[in-house]
């Protein structure tokens, strides 16, 4: 399937200068929304992933299928205030200014094997920050996964060493 067929890009929104990718129209096509999560499970389906971790709000849209797909169960990261029980946070820095997300303490227990799966990898900013909370709960990342891939921002270079996947990449 061709997937940026799928993906309404939107040019100068939010501001002049960007080049906005939509995926509530992959979102709205059945057999394209099935043939993403075929993609990212069938990518996960043989490293055995106890926990997929989906930063909010679109993680939550891709990630909670992902899960299902594998049989895996489902944790969400969550801006400040959200998560009604004890939570780990972490800030991390954005172009101009920062951020908070949390995760339930009892979230993932040590040593689960834990795939991050999200809308898209910019910069990776927020990617970095729900790695981090993961790894601070004692869970194995195991795999980071996107349906978009902004290439140009390089945000994998601020994942580290971690095995990264994206179903679609775009040039900026």
């Amino acid at each position: 399937m061709n997937f940026k067929e799928k993906i309404r890009v939107i040019d100068g929104f939010p501001k002049e200068g960007i080049s906005f990718k939509d995926v509530t129209t992959l979102l709205q096509d059945g057999e394209a929304l099935k043939a993403t999560i075929d993609t990212i499970a069938d990518y996960l389906k043989d490293k055995n992933i106890d926990i997929v971790v989906g930063p909010e709000a679109r993680g939550f849209l891709f990630g909670v299928p992902v899960a299902y797909a594998l049989g895996a169960g489902f944790v969400p990261v969550r801006k400040p205030g959200k998560l009604p029980y004890d939570t780990m946070k972490v800030e991390y820095d954005l172009e101009y200014g920062s951020d908070v997300l949390e995760i339930h303490k009892d979230a993932i227990k040590p040593g689960q094997r834990v795939a991050i799966v999200d809308d898209l990898l910019a910069t990776g900013g927020t990617v970095g920050a729900v790695a981090k909370l993961i790894e601070e709960v004692g869970g194995e990342l195991v795999s980071i996964n996107f349906v978009i891939e902004l290439t140009e921002l390089n945000g994998r270079s601020k994942l580290g060493n971690h095995d990264i996947m994206s179903v679609v990449q775009y040039d900026l």
